[in-house]
């Protein structure tokens, strides 16, 4: 029995190669692994515990990826009950966050688990290290090393919590009356019992988006779980957040993007990450879109809350519809049974029996 699956797609470039090589060195010291390399060597890999780790050169693109990733989405039980994270290696300054959050998304929905910040990515310049790096007093290179070997550690020892009690926060800023996705909401609503539901809604009064404070302010206001606008973000988001135990984020799909609230409020999380953080957090997304793209959502979803502010990303953790005149989500067929069985998801990741 292997402690780790390691998912690495070939790299048909040899040389483009060494840097991820010298990353899972360090990484998987001191675990056993199995490797995986080809489409044809993938199979089912359920109750595991799963490391991605991608090769993708200059141009972004690794073909054996596209044939796993196939793999991965005709098998849509294939990670069940695994916990996984991933490393990707590029040689640009582009695609690694892309690539990372699309294979992220198509391993949910096959069951797959991340815990918070599963994503480790070494882009050409390893600037996107500056910062860890003078934290640990290291070199780029050292803290993406360190950063790697953070990460399956994570993946190791991730033990998701549960609540006899949990208290579950909705956001949202959609019209009640004309919303399919709240109708959505209402459906799943109605199926979420023994637990403490908070709704808040972005839609009424300003919602200032963060304009990139100075580090030190953005550190003096979120020392108080506070930041320099103020407003319902700080009065009511904040607090909501750190008392619950899950996040579910109610998103219409608007241009295959969330709604502008909604996004200041992603990006106003980064004061009250300064104090708190989200690793013991559950986020969960209702999407409707009018026409497609309720996958560009989600990846945002997954991108903004998992991947940067460190929330739990259940497996399946989104619920994603298409319905465009208002009042037609109702009329989708057995739309019922998949919101009860969206709520039953939920409880069955967060309640402990």
């Amino acid at each position: 029995m292997f402690d780790i699956i390691v998912i690495r797609p070939h790299c048909r470039e040899q040389i483009k190669t060494k840097r991820l090589n010298k990353i899972l060195e360090s990484s998987l010291e001191g675990y056993s692994y199995e490797t995986v390399t080809t489409a044809d060597e993938f199979f089912h890999f359920r109750n595991k515990r799963i490391l991605f780790a991608i090769s993708l050169g200059e141009s972004g693109i690794n073909i054996e990826l596209y044939g796993i990733l196939k793999r991965i989405r005709l098998n849509p039980n294939c990670f069940e009950g695994s916990v996984g994270g991933i490393i990707i290696d590029g040689n640009s300054e582009l695609f690694t966050k892309s690539v990372g959050r699309e294979l992220a998304f198509s391993a949910n929905l096959s069951g797959c688990t991340f815990p918070g910040k599963p994503l480790v990515e070494g882009t050409k310049s390893l600037d996107n290290y500056n910062t860890v790096a003078k934290i640990l007093d290291v070199d780029t290179f050292g803290a993406y090393i360190h950063s790697g070997r953070a990460l399956v550690e994570q993946i190791m020892n991730f033990n998701p919590p549960k609540k006899k009690n949990p208290k579950i926060l909705a956001l949202h800023a959609s019209h009640f009356k004309k919303s399919n996705t709240l109708e959505l909401w209402n459906l799943v609503k109605g199926h979420l019992n023994n637990c403490e539901l908070t709704e808040i809604s972005l839609r009424n009064g300003t919602v200032m988006d963060c304009i990139g404070c100075p580090y030190t302010t953005c550190l003096h206001f979120g020392d108080s779980a506070g930041c320099i606008y103020g407003g319902v973000i700080v009065d009511q988001v904040y607090p909501a957040l750190i008392n619950c135990d899950a996040l579910i984020m109610i998103c219409p799909n608007y241009n295959d993007a969330i709604s502008a609230n909604l996004a200041a409020m992603i990006n106003r999380l980064t004061a009250l990450l300064k104090m708190t953080k989200f690793y013991d957090k559950y986020l969960f997304g209702i999407i409707v879109s009018g026409y497609s793209g309720g996958d560009i959502v989600a990846q945002q979803l997954i991108s903004g809350l998992n991947m940067n502010k460190t929330f739990i990303l259940p497996s399946r953790f989104a619920i994603m519809e298409t319905a465009n005149s208002s009042g037609s989500i109702l009329k989708l067929n057995e739309i019922e049974m998949r919101a009860k069985g969206f709520a039953e998801n939920i409880f069955n990741h967060i309640y402990e029996k």
